[in-house]
């Protein structure tokens, strides 16, 4: 019965392919990793992307090797994993602009991030500083609020770029507060700071490891932070949600891995990531930088994703937010 033996042949193929599969994926990983991060070298990203894969590669027990891919809002990076195979060995250190990208850029790819990924997790955040010039009057978030609605479209309020997290934050700050500002955006936050620092500008929610300088130098004066809690490199500044309710921005970085990741990869990953983020050495070391490690299981990072990719968009249609074409 030739064509019997040929189907159990068949089925066997099959069978012994699908095993093959699996056991791979309970070896997994069996060679190098390769995470893809969205920023040049040298940053704030890099330097955290690049100590939490060194950590991770502990875990993991092969080495975790950044590749350093930017490009069009981190875009370049994230098509490129999300074009990668599914077998976990190219990952994404995804960023807040996966939640940005859909409203303020929806021709870039991925256009559709939870389609095209799998999250894995939260790697970290880091909240902003809201710092002003030393001759302006203000010494806290309620007196900056009476004296910019004193002084409508007088004061020029600094960012690193038309929809940086820096940028979407004043947005929001300004529509739940109802002030009237000027916004000048400029090529990154180092400019800024340095306008800041000179006066030319009043106002800007800086990161951290950028502000903290100026501030310890006296150029500029803290206000408050942009995260729910104080900070212990600032342990003087209160949230701005004491004077603002609810408000809260923060950046952050979460790996991901191309759609149709299996899921014991996922569960592989995600478990060496939450022991990364737990390690105290590394979070001792990341929070010097203003950074803080919080990991979170496949379904937190999703839920992040969801919420931020709402809360942004709503932001930006509101705000009408619009690149420079």
């Amino acid at each position: 019965m030739p064509g019997r033996r040929t189907l159990l042949t068949g089925g066997t193929a099959t069978l012994l392919l699908a095993a093959s599969h699996a056991r791979a994926q309970e070896r997994y990983p069996t060679r190098p990793v390769t995470v893809v991060n969205g920023y040049p070298p040298g940053g704030l990203t890099d330097t955290s992307t690049r100590a939490i894969c060194e950590r991770l590669q502990q875990e993991l027990g092969q080495p975790v090797v950044v590749e350093n891919r930017p490009g069009a809002a981190t875009a370049v990076a994230s098509q490129a994993v999300a074009q990668a195979r599914p077998d976990g060995y190219t990952l994404l250190m995804g960023a807040t602009t996966l939640a940005i990208n859909p409203t303020l850029q929806p021709d870039l790819a991925p256009r559709e991030p939870l389609r095209e990924l799998t999250p894995i997790g939260l790697a970290y955040r880091t909240g902003f500083v809201l710092h002003v010039h030393p001759d302006l009057p203000v010494r806290s978030v309620a007196e900056l609020i009476a004296y910019a609605k004193a002084n409508p479209g007088r004061l020029n309020w600094g960012s690193s770029g038309v929809g940086a997290v820096n940028h979407l934050s004043l947005e929001l700050f300004r529509i739940r507060t109802g002030i009237d500002v000027l916004h000048v955006p400029y090529r990154g936050g180092a400019p800024a700071l340095i306008d800041l620092r000179q006066g030319r500008i009043h106002v800007m929610f800086a990161a951290i490891l950028e502000a903290l300088p100026a501030l310890r130098e006296g150029h500029t004066r803290g206000l408050a932070v942009s995260s729910r809690e104080r900070l212990a490199l600032l342990p003087d500044l209160p949230p701005v949600a004491e004077t603002v309710e609810g408000f809260e921005t923060s950046f952050w970085q979460g790996l991901f891995g191309p759609a149709g990741l299996p899921e014991p990869i996922v569960s592989r990953l995600s478990a060496a990531l939450q022991a990364t983020t737990r390690d105290e050495a590394l979070r001792t070391r990341l929070a010097e930088l203003g950074v803080q490690l919080e990991g979170s299981a496949p379904a937190g990072m999703r839920e992040i994703l969801v919420r931020d990719t709402e809360m942004w968009g709503r932001l930006i249609r509101e705000a009408n937010i619009q690149l420079e074409r």
